[in-house]
């Protein structure tokens, strides 16, 4: 009867040919976006392909191991003095603070002011100055230290290489990755990350 038939209605505006839907009318710029997306990412790949460091696995240093424990006061109660028994950096206008009330004492012995940097596509060594720790992999107390261990990333004052920018400029910081254990050696071996 009446509520009988096939409920639908004919419509005469048939969809065109090659007509999209609304709701896949963003996918055309997406494609676009993607591409963009894309060309970034493969950018960042190169850039840290660059930056490949020689050593990228480090063995973690336990804060024991870096760190002995002075004990001071006239009876040797009181703990809170540590000794770093790593090789340091520290910077040219370094001064302690007063011995007695210094949290984190670097002993003068394992303070080093130069490195053995190897240029790896030149396989020639030079001895360069430090300029600073960029980044200690056992975390940020050891890098704002200047604790210097295996695998850490180290500023090189490179000027006497006389290296130079396409500008033009010469470089004079570069960094370069500890390959040794300085605090076994005595010295610092690090290859130049190029």
């Amino acid at each position: 009867g009446k509520w009988e038939g096939d409920g639908k209605r004919k419509s005469n505006d048939e969809p065109k040919k090659g007509a999209i839907p609304a709701y896949l009318l963003d996918r055309e710029q997406a494609s676009r976006s993607k591409v963009l997306s894309n060309t970034v990412k493969q950018k960042r790949k190169e850039k840290a392909g660059k930056w490949e460091v020689p050593l990228p696995k480090v063995r973690p240093i336990a804060e024991e191991e870096v760190f002995k424990v002075l004990r001071t006061g006239k009876r040797k109660r009181k703990q809170w003095k540590r000794m770093i028994t790593k090789a340091t950096f520290v910077g040219q206008s370094f001064t302690r603070t007063n011995p007695k009330y210094e949290r984190f004492v670097r002993p003068t012995g394992l303070r080093f002011k130069k490195a053995h940097v190897t240029h790896p596509e030149l396989k020639t060594t030079f001895c360069l100055e430090i300029i600073g720790v960029k980044k200690n992999p056992n975390g940020q107390t050891m890098t704002s230290l200047g604790v210097i261990t295996k695998g850490t990333v180290i500023e090189v004052n490179v000027s006497e290489l006389g290296l130079v920018t396409p500008g033009g400029k010469v470089v004079w910081g570069k960094y370069a990755q500890v390959t040794n254990n300085p605090e076994n050696d005595g010295c610092i071996n690090a290859v130049l990350l190029v």
